[in-house]
């Protein structure tokens, strides 16, 4: 017994003295700093724990997986001799430095913890949001900040990087950026471009972004460079400069902001400055002016300013890669205050809008100058009569740009006030019912008068004002409804089925001076019943319904055809008292299916006005998207075929999980023109940290087709296209 006592204690004196890992304290296997002086704090303290360690009155040796603990810093290596009085610290083999946001490993180190210098041969390692790096050599100059030899960097994280950046010197500030010389670009081992200098940015900093390539038949050789300023966190600009070997140069400004008390926008500005054509002409420059402004007001006020604006349509045509943005012929600019309270609401707007029509070269203008208008919500008189009004003062023109330049466009200015009653019925849950009774009353300060110099009774504004007024009479009338339910298998409801047809009744009584008020299109007043029915069809899925089919009919019988809108489109001399029969149709089968259908009919000429089809297989999120909208339109009340309008676009999205591919495609035709307006395709490839974009688009207004090729590196920033529309 007393030699089995003896055995064990000679046992664990030897495992003491060897420091095995299990040890772990202040003996000699974790060796304290020497003793502070009294009535002072001690310093931090070595903690190692390591398979065989030695200690000398100068020295600490340790060596078979060390692991060193002082302060926040753990250090790892097979062999580490520490400096008692400095602690300057030297480690070999498998070397891993750690603080709670640095890990590095190296061959070997040198390194003091308090002055947090030191040396690391054959380093490696990441550094935040999600940088690799790997040098020869690696000086800590501080916790911040490392200088790095014959080193490079990425921000793949695969274990054969498919891009990095390889330099001769590198300083590197954490979460900041990293400065490098001599760099050189390769993509799977292959140099790409050398830039003698390169500031990289670890966080939103601002720099230069990668330049883009491209060449275009028309257009010629073409680079976009762009230039990134990070003025503060909540506001950015970027600095746009494009080259076009065929065409000029562009300049361009992108800014944007936001502020905590809600106010926020941006602004886009571009200006291009063409060469001459081959034909020694010297092409006009243009100008894009785009964008928004919101801003909450002291009182509960709020601003908003748009502005959308260029100086040529041929030019959005020529270099916008948007089709739908590149097609639009309109201009807009509007600045409008407005505020509500719990019953009343006020805006305040000015605003300019042009539509433009390529074919003749002319546009129609409209501006008001200002618009305001003061408005109530329902309020309650007494169980069950309601009261609300509207308000408003307008000065308004109206006309072609011709008529603007020559002082003949149509203006009115005019103060209007309309109150009205209202009795709502739903006591019956199949029955509403809703009654309302009111008056227009207005003032203008123009009116129509005979021009008694020009021949065919034309009409001619004058500076006269008068007062004008008339009252309206509504009953809106939904029900009755019908409804059946259908169970399932289980016998529980499943399908719900509803009937709901509508009437609706207005009258408005002759206004007075109607033949001289302005208007932009003709003055009418309204008498017609509107009747219409609906039908629901509803599914009950986890116990909450969704909408399966919805269609639903509409027309107006107009009880004064004179007056109504259809005065002037006359059938066999008389003016039409039914209006065109109107109808959609929702229906959603499945949750990745949904049809959308909506088509007028005109019952005088038995023909079809307007059909539109919207369809939607899946959603962009999706592995197969396909999305489909047909649109046509014919002029049936006036023969005039240049307003007729026949078009489809098809779009769609296949990806392939297995392959990281995805296809994108998008084509809009003219069917009537029989004409391939716009055709896009490109093959999206994600090779892990590498991007690879290629396809084509064509315009038909272009008469050209344009390359598509974009290779995205990481989180690096690329610069885009000189209006900002990437190509599909």
């Amino acid at each position: 017994m007393l030699k089995t006592i003896f055995l064990l204690a000679a046992f664990l004196c030897l495992s003491w003295s060897a420091g095995l890992p299990a040890t772990e304290g202040t003996g000699p296997s974790a060796p304290s700093e020497q003793a502070a002086p009294s009535g002072q704090p001690a310093p931090s303290e070595w903690r190692i724990l390591a398979q065989h360690y030695e200690r000398t009155e100068e020295r600490l040796f340790a060596s078979g997986n060390v692991e060193a603990h002082y302060g926040d810093l753990v250090l790892f290596a097979d062999r580490l001799e520490i400096m008692v009085k400095t602690r300057d610290v030297r480690a070999e083999g498998n070397v891993m430095l750690q603080y709670p946001n640095e890990v590095v490993k190296a061959d070997s180190l040198t390194f003091n913890p308090d002055t947090s210098r030191g040396l690391l041969d054959k380093a490696q390692g990441m550094v935040q949001p999600s940088m690799l790096f790997q040098a020869e050599r690696l000086e800590r100059i501080d916790p911040e900040k490392y200088v790095l030899y014959k080193a490079w960097f990425t921000s793949c994280s695969q274990p054969v990087p498919r891009w990095q950046f390889t330099c001769s010197k590198a300083t590197l500030k954490k979460n900041d950026f990293i400065e490098m010389w001599n760099s050189v670009f390769k993509i799977k081992g292959i140099p790409v471009f050398y830039l003698p200098y390169l500031r990289y940015p670890l966080e939103r900093r601002t720099g230069f972004l990668m330049p883009q390539p491209d060449y275009t038949a028309n257009k010629g050789f073409e680079v976009n460079q762009d230039f990134y300023w990070a003025i503060a966190r909540n506001m950015d600009a970027t600095f746009k400069l494009s080259y076009y070997s065929k065409k000029g140069y562009g300049l361009g400004l992108d800014y944007r902001y936001l502020f905590a008390d809600g106010t926020a926008g941006n602004l886009m500005l571009r200006s291009f400055f063409f060469k001459k054509d081959e034909s020694g002409q010297q092409p006009k420059n243009a100008f894009i002016i785009r964008g928004r402004h919101n801003q909450t007001l002291p009182f509960g006020f709020s601003l908003v300013g748009e502005a959308d604006y260029s100086s040529s349509f041929d030019f959005l045509r020529e270099f916008d890669n948007d089709f739908n943005q590149a097609t639009v012929s309109n201009r807009r600019t509007q600045l409008y205050l407005s505020k509500a309270w719990p019953l009343f609401s006020f805006t305040a707007r000015v605003s300019r809008f042009e539509t433009h029509f390529p074919d003749t070269g002319r546009s129609i203008l409209t501006t008001y100058l200002p618009q305001l208008s003061f408005d109530s919500f329902k309020i309650k008189l007494f169980q069950p009569l309601y009261f609300s009004f509207s308000s408003s003062f307008r000065r308004w023109q109206y006309g072609w740009d011709n008529e603007f330049d020559q002082g003949t466009e149509k203006r009115l200015q005019s103060l209007s006030f309309s109150p009205f009653l209202s009795l709502p019925f739903s006591s019956i849950p199949w029955l509403t019912v809703n009654a309302a009774l009111g008056s227009n009353m207005n003032y203008y300060w123009q009116r129509l008068v005979p021009n008694l110099l020009a021949p065919g009774g034309e009409m001619t504004i004058v500076n006269e004002p008068f007062f004008s007024r008339n009252f309206v009479l509504s009953l809106d009338l939904v029900g009755p409804v019908f409804f059946r339910v259908f169970p399932g298998k289980d016998g529980s409801a499943r399908v719900k089925h509803i009937i709901e047809p509508s009437v609706s009744y207005r009258y408005e009584s002759p206004t007075t001076g109607a033949d001289m008020i302005v208007t932009s299109h003709g003055f009418f007043r309204y008498h017609q019943v509107v009747y219409g029915l609906t039908n629901h069809v509803l599914v009950k899925e986890e116990r909450m319904p969704r909408e399966w089919f919805t269609f639903g009919l509409a027309q107006a019988f107009y009880l004064s055809p004179e007056e109504s809108p259809l005065r002037d489109y006359r059938v066999n001399g008389r003016a039409p008292r039914f209006s065109e029969i109107s109808s959609y149709l929702r229906f959603f089968p499945a949750a990745r299916f949904s049809l959308d259908f909506a088509a007028g009919y005109n019952p005088y000429h038995k023909t079809f006005s307007s059909l539109r089809l919207g369809a939607a297989l899946g959603s962009p999120a999706e592995n197969f998207f396909l999305t489909v909208n047909w649109f046509k339109s014919i002029s049936v009340w006036l023969d005039e075929p240049w307003w007729d309008r026949h078009q489809i676009n098809v779009a769609g999205t296949l990806k392939v999980p297995g392959l990281s591919l995805q296809a994108q495609a998008e084509a809009n035709f003219n069917l009537l023109q029989k004409e391939l307006q716009h055709l896009a395709f490109q093959v999206l490839y994600d090779y892990q940290c590498l991007v690879i974009k290629a396809g084509f688009m064509y315009f038909q207004y272009r008469s050209e087709i344009v390359p598509i090729l974009r290779v995205t590196v990481g989180d690096i920033g690329n610069s885009g296209d000189f209006l900002g529309n990437p190509r599909l």
